[in-house]
């Protein structure tokens, strides 16, 4: 805790600049672009770059109305068209099947790891090439942990997803390549099956089995 992880998390989508004390330093490249070139479209990344955030946060509407969120807003208004983006979503989001017959319901009648859900279809609802979670199940029970970490599963084989987590044995399951943050520092960078079994520093494997941490 306090390493800097969700720091980085949001440099990549520049959330950071809504901070006055902050000053960033280097290059964050998304498709060979610094994002930190003057002039960069920041309107335009955030479309590129969603984000799931570590307490869910439905928008006060129905569930129909947070997954076409972003389409009202670029003005998109056929009715096909949205029904298409919310039947994609959430079936993508693995929620589908649990709210097809009731899309007009408010969401935050949702349990938490289906607001969680919820959230992550909206967030793909635009197709963003890259999606950001910040502890996405913290704090969700293991049964709504199972069925978010199911439909990472799922969604990464068509986004890079970045996943910040304290839960190790989460980001043994679900990762293909992990990184391992101390005290502000990027210690570890590795595959994670390296990470876990053979990792290069002393540092990291007293972390990874539990000596210290």
């Amino acid at each position: 805790s306090g390493c800097g992880k969700s720091t980085l998390l949001r440099c990549m989508n520049r959330l950071n600049d809504l901070i006055d004390s902050v000053r960033i330093d280097g290059q964050v490249l998304v498709d060979d672009e610094d994002i930190y070139e003057p002039g960069y479209d920041i309107i335009s990344l955030r479309r590129q770059v969603g984000m799931v955030f570590q307490k869910s946060n439905p928008f006060p509407k129905s569930i129909y109305e947070n997954v076409v969120y972003g389409h009202r807003i670029a003005g998109v208004n056929d009715r096909a068209v949205l029904d298409e983006v919310v039947e994609r979503s959430l079936k993508a989001a693995a929620l589908w099947e649990e709210v097809k017959d009731r899309l007009d319901a408010f969401a935050l009648g949702l349990s938490g790891g289906q607001q969680q859900r919820l959230c992550i279809a909206r967030a793909i609802a635009v197709e963003p090439s890259v999606v950001l979670m910040d502890e996405p199940c913290s704090a969700l029970d293991p049964i709504a942990t199972g069925r978010v970490e199911e439909t990472i599963e799922e969604l990464k084989h068509d986004y890079t997803i970045v996943i910040v987590t304290h839960n190790l044995q989460q980001a043994s399951r679900i990762s293909d390549y992990t990184a391992f943050f101390y005290l502000g520092q990027l210690i570890e960078h590795d595959p994670t099956e390296e990470i876990f079994t053979t990792p290069k520093l002393k540092q990291t494997e007293d972390y990874v089995t539990g000596r210290f941490g």
